[in-house]
């Protein structure tokens, strides 16, 4: 027997919550209400995961001091009205509460700023599930961190006294696999989120999962668990 505990640490919209087009709706209005082009719906889904700021100097053509306008009207949107919207995916409360039963430390590991996290998953009723919730600053001005999800992830490890050997990440994007490669963690891609066509393909995962009882039994699968602790 080992001290460490096995560790599930998890994405947030994409993964455990589906925004319901908060996200992107709301990138849009706030585009919109400075005067902004809107991107396609193919790039705006895009932005879904990283950072906002990050996403805005990468793909709008806008005055550095404008972004931050942009990212102030976006937030105030989501927080009264796009919050509302999401939803946890089917099958992920009753998920969450089995992998707990069977004595698993289970964490957030998300770049929305993690004041926004805590109170996403507190209104679906699902922050009781984790021991910790880790997310980028509350103040998205600020550049965010070089290493993306990197430094997330790692301090989802240290918090929960978890190794990368007895821990795996479950997201939906290239950034959930790179934060968990560079920490030596593996990492289960879920098919609902939204990473564009053939970006999966790309990635070094454990495994590719389509619903809530296929993830069940690759987290048990990668963290080894006794039988018994990942039938499902």
């Amino acid at each position: 027997m080992t001290d460490t505990p096995a560790l599930a640490i998890f994405d947030l919209d994409g993964t455990l919550v589906d925004p319901a087009g908060s996200i992107t709706g709301g990138i849009a209005y706030a585009l919109k209400a400075h005067g902004l082009d809107v991107p396609t719906a193919a790039v705006l889904a895009g932005m879904v995961g990283p950072p906002l700021l990050e996403s805005l100097h990468r793909l709008v053509d806008a005055p550095e001091g404008l972004l931050d306008a942009v990212v102030h009207t976006y937030r105030k949107q989501y927080i009264e009205h796009g919050m509302a919207q999401s939803l946890p995916y089917p099958g992920i409360p009753e998920l969450l509460a089995r992998l707990r039963e069977r004595g698993l430390h289970l964490t957030v590991a998300t770049q929305k700023p993690r004041n926004l996290a805590v109170k996403l998953l507190r209104l679906h009723g699902l922050e009781r599930f984790f021991h910790s919730i880790h997310g980028s600053p509350d103040d998205e001005t600020l550049p965010p961190p070089p290493d993306g999800k990197v430094g997330i992830v790692l301090d989802a490890l240290v918090t929960n006294h978890a190794t990368a050997d007895r821990a795996v990440m479950i997201g939906d994007r290239r950034h959930d696999a790179a934060g968990a490669a560079a920490n030596g963690v593996r990492c289960i891609g879920v098919a609902w989120g939204f990473a564009p066509e053939g970006e999966f393909a790309s990635l070094d995962l454990a495994a590719i999962v389509s619903d809530a009882d296929e993830l069940e039994r690759a987290i048990g699968m990668v963290l080894d668990l006794a039988p018994e602790a990942s039938a499902c």
